[in-house]
């Protein structure tokens, strides 16, 4: 069966190609992923590539290309035991009470 990134030749609109500077969620994303692949070793490209391809279809399709990178580190954290679900919800919960 077909992955979600596998369009087979099917339409898939208008590629923006504009160059664009990143954002500081951007370099965020990025860098936790660089944190967590070179430094503590406990990711690897290929199981974040197949991570971010398992998200649903219609998530795949509404989403950043960081935004997807954040979901598929998150799903490989809780996969590996790292965090869980309710880790990460309670770190979010706390960190949103913090906003002004």
């Amino acid at each position: 069966m077909p992955r979600v990134n596998d369009l087979g030749g099917a339409p898939a609109g208008k590629l923006d190609t504009a160059p664009h500077a990143p954002s500081a969620w951007d370099k965020r994303v990025d860098a936790l992923f660089v944190l967590l692949s070179t430094r503590a070793r406990v990711l690897r490209v290929d199981e974040h590539r197949r991570a971010i391809e398992d998200l649903p279809p219609a998530d795949y399709a509404a989403l950043t290309y960081y935004e997807k990178w954040l979901l598929g580190i998150r799903s490989l954290v809780v996969e590996k035991g790292l965090l869980s679900e309710a880790e990460i919800a309670e770190r979010v919960t706390a960190l949103r009470g913090r906003q002004p």
